[in-house]
């Protein structure tokens, strides 16, 4: 089984809520939720690949500030190894080049979308630190 090595931004904005975008119904994870991002090139830092997948993907600067986790999911075309990390836009507005949509939430609403498996580690950590003004 094949390994991909993945980076999400958990983007949090001025009023604590978080940037969860939704999937294309023609990718793996047809219409999932997720936090953007992308894989990592071979030799590449993972927040340098964070911050190149996120000017791909939605024409945006970020700030990747501290790492919240890595975990690992088993799916059916492979193994996906996704370290996630706390963030923020220092410049630009967000285009949806890759995804269908986007939505703010409060962490409290996170449960209300159905997000790929890999990520869901990442929301129980990020509801129990609750950093950088997240509620």
């Amino acid at each position: 089984m094949k390994k991909i090595v993945v980076v999400g931004a958990v983007i949090v904005n001025e009023n604590g809520e978080i940037l969860c975008a939704q999937r294309p119904e023609d990718k793996t994870l047809p219409l999932m939720w997720e936090f953007p991002g992308g894989k990592v090139e071979c030799g590449e830092d993972p927040r340098i690949a964070l911050k190149r997948e996120l000017l791909e993907e939605m024409d945006c600067e970020i700030e990747v500030l501290d790492k919240i986790t890595t975990t690992e999911y088993q799916y059916d075309f492979g193994t996906v190894e996704l370290t996630t990390f706390y963030s923020k836009i220092i410049d630009g507005n967000i285009k949806l080049l890759e995804h269908i949509d986007k939505k703010w939430l409060k962490v409290r609403e996170l449960g209300n979308l159905e997000f790929a498996p890999a990520d869901i580690p990442a929301i129980e950590r990020i509801m129990e630190e609750k950093k950088y003004g997240i509620h």
